[in-house]
């Protein structure tokens, strides 16, 4: 990806393309100008249908100013009047649509598509018809929509009668003349996006529209200013109300304007963000992490507060108040969980038996005494306060007063106590306590002790001591004595919710609405005289997140302008223009700032530049659909798959002490780990519990990502790794950037070792000591594998199925089996003479000759299936030769002194000296290849006797008590059982090595390591003994393994050291092929160590690649979150609506303040390109 000031905003070809979108989202939906040459009556025939609603409504508009008509009936006829023309564009369009393709429907509006190329025949043609009117996909939407236009032109009639418009405004014909000609070119615009063609939106939130709600949404906003109109006709005098009718018909021309700029929000991000901010500022609650939770919140949260103003008795009031506050600010998940356990376990559900065993387990007992221990304490302790002194008045000696000198001191140290647990204090200054050279889990944790002692007594702050004095605080306000009043309760109701649902925020609240009384109690003002302490409460809690909001978005809207100057690579040629009229026109842009920020909007720079607009409203999640749904899946996604437990636990450790700032709804923060980015999103924060998502990034091997990775790991090392720092306090020479160090968080994951395997594998005298060891090695795979069976009964489908996690396997035999079964069927059709040797001298990257690489290209199958978007193995290594197959030299014909023996019919019936013998000896068909007979006379000499001995002697038989047993030397030295085990061995050997005495080179090992073994006689036989296959393949990548540990830490000098190194193989190693789904259930297993075998295809050598597993220190930075929201506001317009999706476009360019391109990868689908998102997770924090 270059980088650079000359990249383009916008793609060449689409510049075009966004000018006239541009003009038909401003026009409401007409294409005046086509990317094509287009008829006269093609342009003629758009402006007469969005004229047409005018031209009705002024056959009312003019019998009302002629007095035939009242102005009800004069809406009430233009209403009529529209609703017929309507119905017939909808016909006309439906029936041109049903003649020029029967089965064709109204496709699906997807905002991300470019223009169609259309052919008009003629004026009526039905191709014109469907350019001009689209038609609705639903039957349901033509008559609704019908009927809406109508009732839309009947208002927009009564809204704009110039008898009304003059007497509104005292008489200005000139004010009544420019808001009947203008407002009707705005009622215009509404109408043709309803019912003849609807725009594509820049204020776009969904992909798709498969229900057309966007045809709807300029509608509403029309429907909205006439309501107010409408209310202020038919209501008594209202102060303020006609002002505000007034000021309203003035905003109602710039209406277009608006839509144009994106400002007002599609419905369906205008009501999730309404019900958003209702359950936040209205009722106490926090955002939530889906939109059911979201809906079912409001309506339970609603209820409760409506129920609360009919009950008579005070003291009850604060008894349910102080109940249903705790109670909705609970997990509510996990309280479902508990109570069907509960009832399961109680009334013992028969359809429920099956799971009460596991849950029964998982049960949270400690949350369980101790939520209902607090609520009985909080219930005891409102009702006492209140109900003894409740009724005092607020003086300073009052213990009202006495309590807000406790929450203040409470503020004060819960504050310090959580600036102390980060590394940096405020940001900027380095914390003096916090460890320095964290390097080890376990020395970060020595070295954190004083840190976590000041956690601990910080969260018992926090959880217990701050509630139960804000509880005082609100119980003794003699205000709750005015009960019952819908004003009063609201705003209790939603202070005593706030108490337990955001603890730190209603603290702080609580302190300067306190301080406030304090300081001013004795004068008549409009805080004491007409507000409750409720009110105060909602009122001090707006102003103190907008107020957040302003200097976070300050913040960003800061750090984009210095850094289009001061970083060369942001520096373009509108730079310095665009900063001038920045700093001229600074009011302004603090005007829109304070606008975003009182809208709860995200600060929309354009194309990234110092450009700034005001995003439309949406829900803080900034993101549609559910949570976790949707990632692109590739070979990292396993990693983060199971890291995940492990950081929920150190998130939880991390958010009780503070260490990672103020935990609210809406905040991002970075984690990093040698090629892993994690990204975790705060949805949703009650009490005792907060609910993130975890997406996990993939680095690309881009400049863009290379550089803003680079500044995150300067970032974290600065602060977490250096250990020459001063003992005084010294300033964080990266602030102003957007991520902030935290905190280390020690989390149990994999770290990546990728070593060069010169020097070991392409050694000879490795691979001659591998050969030998491969027959000790498959000798002890398979008595294990035996014994194994002998202690298990069961048969293998039932312990596959008892023992496989949730990512089941690839079928790797039957695609090991079909390689060979290709392998051999091409080799058949060869001649002799094209058969090539291949020698210890030959170059494991040579060519083969063409006819060979002719019949093998393209037929090549592949091996393991992986995860969607895995790498596959042939893709890693290209356009080389490297993984296909080669024949080894074969004697000639007539001149080998070895003769192939016939395959006899069945092996000879063995006679056992003991019954363990029997019971340890091989299956039958093992022992039914065909291979030369020099080659068993060979095998049997160099069979290593002791060390199967001494495999057979760490065996434990717990029956070997039996008489019928017999000796256990007697089975060690059994020569029967050494025979069939030969007899097994053999054809492994064979089919792993090849039939000459060759050494394997590293290519040959490579191949057989990735389930491609050499050709041999016993090549076809093992492919139809697929157990046994396993069995040598799980040799031969132990016996590699093997090479590869003698190599780097020396050989074994005893056969107890290499049984003992076999044994850990087998419980602490998965060794394999990364590429398949093997690997990746080994990693969420969790096997300590996994290794594999690869090849880099730029170098030219073989590569080994290890996972361990321990616990690691995980850097975590927070990230301003008004940045994050402000850059995807732009992803989504630039996407949305301009359909920029040019990967070099400026704003995907490496930004080393914002991490832009970071930031634009984390964003979901089909924006960002997550490889992992998991759902909402609920981590407690009790």
């Amino acid at each position: 990806m270059s980088m650079g000031p000359d990249v383009p905003l916008l793609d060449y070809h689409k510049r075009s393309f966004l000018l006239r979108r541009l003009a038909q989202t401003a026009l409401g939906g007409p294409r005046l100008k086509l990317g094509q040459s287009a008829p006269a009556y093609v342009y003629v025939n758009q402006i007469v249908l969005l004229l047409m609603p005018w031209a009705l409504g002024g056959v009312g508009t003019i019998l009302y100013q002629l007095d035939v008509l009242p102005d009800y009936g004069a809406a009430s006829l233009s209403g009529g009047l529209m609703l017929a023309a309507a119905s017939v564009m909808q016909g006309t369009a439906w029936e041109a649509r049903r003649r020029r393709e029967p089965v064709e429907s109204a496709p699906v509006r997807n905002n991300l598509a470019d223009e169609d190329v259309w052919e008009f025949a003629s004026c009526a043609g039905s191709e014109t018809v469907k350019f001009l009117i689209p038609g609705k996909k639903h039957v349901a939407n033509m008559v609704g929509h019908s009927v809406l236009a109508g009732a839309l032109c009947a208002v927009g009639t009564w809204y704009l009668l110039p008898n009304r418009l003059t007497l509104l405004y005292g008489g200005n014909v000139g004010v009544s003349v420019t808001l009947f000609v203008v407002g009707w070119l705005t009622v215009c615009v509404g109408e043709y996006s309803l019912i003849v063609n609807t725009p594509a939106e820049s204020a776009a939130f969904q992909v798709l529209d498969p229900y057309e709600i966007t045809a709807l949404m300029r509608p509403f906003y029309i429907f909205i200013f006439v309501a107010v109109d409408l209310t202020d006709r038919f209501t008594a005098d209202v102060p303020g109300l006609k002002l505000a009718n007034q000021i309203l018909h003035v905003v109602f021309l710039a209406l277009p304007v608006f839509w144009l700029l994106g400002v007002l929000p599609p419905l369906d991000a205008l009501f999730l963000w309404g019900m958003e901010q209702l359950l936040e500022f209205g009722l106490g609650g926090s955002p939530m992490a889906s939109d059911v939770r979201l809906l079912g919140m409001v309506l339970i949260s609603a209820g409760t507060a409506v129920a609360s103003c009919f009950i008579p008795s005070s003291v009850g009031v604060v008894l349910f108040m102080t109940g249903f506050g705790f109670a909705l600010s609970l997990n509510l998940n996990q309280a479902g969980f508990a109570l069907r356990v509960v009832v399961v376990r109680c009334f013992s559900v028969k359809k429920f038996q099956d799971m009460t065993a596991s849950s029964w387990t998982r049960f949270p007992w400690r949350e369980a005494i101790f939520y209902p221990t607090v609520l009985m304490l909080a219930l005891l302790e409102a009702g006492l306060l209140h109900y003894k002194l409740g009724s005092e008045a607020f003086s300073k000696t009052s213990l009202q007063a006495v309590t807000s000198y406790v929450l203040m001191a409470l503020l004060l140290v819960t504050w310090l106590l959580q600036e102390l647990q980060a590394v940096d204090v405020f940001g900027i200054f380095r914390n003096p306590l916090y460890p320095k050279g964290v390097s080890s889990v376990k020395g970060f944790v020595e070295k954190h002790r004083a840190l976590s002692r000041m956690g601990a007594f910080r969260r018992i702050l926090t959880i217990v001591v701050s509630p139960f004095a804000m509880i005082a605080f609100l119980s003794l306000d003699n205000s709750l004595h005015r009960l019952p009043s819908v004003y009063i309760s609201l705003g209790f109701t939603r202070s005593f919710r706030m108490v337990w649902q955001n603890t730190e925020c209603a603290l702080l609240d609580t302190v300067v609405v306190s301080a406030i009384q304090l300081l001013v109690f004795n004068t008549d003002l409009w805080w004491n005289r007409s507000l409750d302490t409720g009110t105060r409460l909602l009122l001090v809690g707006f102003i103190r997140n907008r107020l957040f909001q302003f200097v976070s978005k300050l913040q960003f809207a800061i750090t984009v302008l210095w850094t289009s100057w001061t970083e060369k690579k942001q520096r373009r040629t509108s730079s310095a223009p665009l900063l001038v009229l920045n700093v001229v026109f600074f009011p302004v842009l603090l005007t829109l700032i304070a606008l975003c920020a009182l809208l709860s909007s995200p600060l929309l720079p354009l194309f990234s530049l110092p450009i700034f607009l005001v995003g439309f409203p949406r829900p803080l999640r900034s993101w549609p659909g559910p949570v976790g749904e949707t990632a692109y899946l590739c070979p990292d996604t396993v990693y983060y798959q199971q890291m995940v437990p492990s950081l929920t636990s150190a998130l939880q450790a991390a958010f009780l002490s503070g260490s990672l700032g103020l935990c609210s709804p809406g905040s991002h923060y970075l984690c990093r780990f040698q090629d892993r980015l994690v990204w975790i999103h705060v949805l949703e924060r009650g009490f005792t519990y907060c609910c993130v998502n975890i997406k996990g990034l993939e680095l690309e091997e881009t400049s863009c990502h290379t550089a803003e990775v680079r500044r995150v790991d300067d970032i974290f090392e600065t602060a977490f790794e250096s250990e020459d720092r001063p003992q005084r306090l010294s300033i964080n020479r990266h602030f102003g950037s957007v991520l902030t160090p935290c905190a280390v968080l020690p989390t149990k994951l994999y770290s990546d070792a990728r070593n060069v395997l010169s020097g070991i594998i392409d050694v000879p005298e490795n691979r001659w000591h591998m050969k030998d060891d491969f027959v000790k090695v498959i000798l002890w795979v398979l008595v294990h594998h035996c014994y194994t069976k002998l202690k298990r009964p069961a048969s293998p489908g039932e312990a596959r199925k008892r023992e496989s996690p949730p990512l089941m396997p690839p079928d790797v035999l039957s695609k090991v089996g079909e390689r060979m079964s290709l392998g051999l069927s091409r080799s058949d059709r060869l001649s002799m003479e094209s058969i090539e040797a291949w020698t210890d001298n030959s170059h494991f990257l040579e060519r083969e000759s063409s006819r060979r690489t002719s019949a093998a290209r393209g037929s090549l199958p592949k091996l393991f299936s992986s995860l969607p978007g895995a790498v596959d193995m042939a893709d890693e290594l290209g356009e080389s030769r490297f993984y296909e197959s080669r024949l080894p030299a074969l004697p000639a014909l007539g001149t080998g002194k070895r003769r192939m023996s016939r395959p006899p019919p069945g092996p000879p019936p063995v006679t056992f000296n003991s019954r363990c013998s029997e019971l340890l000896a091989v299956p039958r068909q093992w022992r039914m290849a065909a291979y030369p007979g020099a080659e068993l006379k060979e095998m049997e000499q160099a069979f290593p006797e002791d060390w199967f001995h001494l495999v057979l002697r760490q065996l434990y038989f717990s029956r070997l008590k039996d008489d019928h047993f017999g000796p256990l030397e007697d089975f060690v030295t059994d020569p029967a059982l050494r025979e069939v085990y030969l007899q097994a061995v053999l054809p492994c050997w064979i089919g792993m090595f090849g039939a000459d005495h060759s050494l394997p080179s590293p290519g040959q090992i490579f191949r057989t390591y990735n389930g491609d073994i050499p050709w041999s006689a016993c090549r076809r036989w093992l492919a139809g003994n697929p157990e046994l296959l396993q069995m040598a393949l799980k040799a031969f990548r132990y016996t590699v393994k093997l090479l590869v540990d003698k190599a780097s830490l020396g050989p074994f000098e005893t056969s107890e050291e290499l049984l003992s190194c076999l044994e850990g193989y087998e419980k602490d190693w998965f060794i394999g092929v990364a590429s398949g789904k093997e690997w990746q259930q080994a990693v969420l297993q969790e096997k300590p160590f996994l290794f594999s075998l690869g090849f880099d295809a730029d170098k030219g050598v073989c590569t080994s690649r290890t996972l361990s597993l321990r616990e690691f220190p995980l850097p975590v930075g927070k990230l301003c979150c008004e940045a994050v929201r402000g850059q995807w506001a732009n992803l989504s317009w630039e996407m949305l609506y301009a359909t920029n999706d040019d990967e070099e476009r400026f704003s995907m360019q490496a930004h080393l303040f914002l991490l832009r391109n970071l930031t634009m990868q984390a964003a979901d689908p089909p924006h960002g390109s997550p490889v992992y998102s998991s759902g909402p997770l609920h981590v407690p924090l009790l």
